[in-house]
Parts: C-alpha cells; structure tokens; sequence
C-alpha cells in the first residue's frame, strides 16, 4: 500500500544516524535516485549514494556538540518539514519528500534565515 510508514519516524530515523555519524544508516534511509539540494553552502545538487556519501560524509566526521538537534518537525502535504541544527551548529529547515516505500526521494535544506521553498512537488505514485 502506498505511503503506508510514518514519514516523522523516517526523518527521526535520519536525525538519529546523523548524530550516531553513521553514514551507511543515513544512506540507507535515501532511494537508490535520491537527490539533495542544499542552500546553505550555495546552490549545491547532489544525487544517487556516492554524490550523497560525498556530501554527507565530511559533515558527519566533524560536527559541533549541538549538531543535529531537533528544534521543529512538521508533516506537509507531500512529506516533512524539519528545522534542526546542522553539523556547523547554525540553523537549517530541510524538507523531505518520499517513495511510496517510504525512502527519501528528496531533500531541500536551506539556513532557516532564508526563505525556503514551501514545498517539493509531489511524489505519490512513485515506487521505490
């Protein structure tokens, strides 16, 4: 059935494999097609788990001690919305789309200073 999984526990699941650093968690939670965008250190895309490991994988070896600390998590019409700590220890709100089977597809972060894009197009009907 169709996004029958908690998208929250899935974003919870992320944020725990982050602060454990454990990077093939972390890539385990994505789709084989996963993509990233990132605002935060200019406009970056990354996809597929090697550009993923690559982009997360330095970010994951050294963090500040507040990193990846949950401030605000909501669900959305077509995922969820998380505002948490980065790795750097400055405010980030990143938000996640799913397959059906409930692996992230995408993922948009962006400093929470910074307008963000309210949404990311819908995904329903992709299989994983």
């Amino acid at each position: 059935m169709p996004n029958d999984f908690d998208q929250i526990a899935v974003v919870v699941d992320w944020l725990d494999a982050c602060r454990r650093r454990d990077l093939d968690a972390l890539l385990d939670l994505y789709a084989p097609e996963a993509s990233l965008e990132c605002q935060c250190d200019g406009a970056m895309v990354s996809e597929g788990r090697a550009r993923l490991a690559s982009y997360w994988g330095p970010r994951l070896d050294g963090f500040a001690p507040n990193a990846f600390g949950l401030e605000e998590i909501q669900p959305t019409p077509d995922g969820v919305r998380l505002d948490y700590v980065s790795h750097d220890g400055l405010p980030v709100r990143m938000v996640f789309s799913f397959t059906a089977d409930g692996k992230v597809l995408r993922t948009y972060c962006a400093p929470v200073a910074q307008p963000l894009r309210k949404d990311i197009p819908s995904v329903q009907g992709t299989a994983g």
